[in-house]
């Protein structure tokens, strides 16, 4: 369990800038906007203070990706995260409902340490009924089948949403969105992220 009073004021203030803002808008900040914030002229000086934090057991960070700060902390109120279970709900014809006693606790997404999440910015993904705000659960891998949506890093850092394909005749990879009003991306190399095994929407 990380000891918060192991904290100096300075990591103190920066784990609570980067609480807010992943609570506030679903993501962390980036070294840059933590830079700015504290003015911390050097992004040396801000890793300090990030790997200081990860190493006290309060953050993990996905290496090369400039926003993917995600909180350790445990659970507030020492109660289980989850959802209770009571039962199925029809989207086609009525059924009869049963109250369960089950819970929906997403330990398959967090137990292994193999997945992250990313909030969607677009909506070039909207017929696959991923939306803009929408939260996905992306499994590490770094290969992919054609067809199936992964999360890609660009040239800058940053990630995007987009179904894969090989491109046969070039040799090219083919990103395609699924938004039949924006045109595929082509690229001669693509790092794959990994592969989406989830969607969380909040209303």
């Amino acid at each position: 369990m990380a000891d918060m009073n192991s904290l100096t004021p300075r990591q103190r203030e920066i784990y609570t800038f980067i609480r807010s803002k992943i609570q506030g808008r679903g993501y962390g900040p980036t070294v840059r906007e933590i830079g700015i914030n504290f003015q911390i002229k050097s992004p040396n000086g801000v890793m300090c203070h990030l790997k200081a934090l990860q190493k006290k057991g309060l953050i993990h960070r996905e290496p090369n990706m400039s926003r993917a700060i995600q909180l350790l902390e445990d659970s507030p109120t020492g109660r289980p995260i989850g959802v209770k279970m009571v039962g199925r709900i029809a989207a086609g014809q009525p059924i009869e409902a049963i109250e369960q006693h089950d819970e929906l606790t997403f330990s398959e997404w967090t137990e292994n340490g193999d997945k992250f999440a990313l909030r969607v910015s677009g909506d070039s993904m909207i017929e696959e009924h991923i939306a803009d705000g929408d939260f996905v659960i992306i499994k590490k891998q770094e290969q992919a089948r054609d067809g199936q949506i992964v999360a890609v890093r660009d040239d800058e850092g940053e990630a995007t949403l987009k179904k894969l394909y090989r491109d046969k005749g070039t040799n090219r990879f083919r990103l395609e969105p699924a938004n039949r009003t924006m045109k595929p991306i082509f690229r001669d190399h693509v790092n794959v992220l990994g592969v989406l095994v989830g969607v969380v929407r909040k209303y």
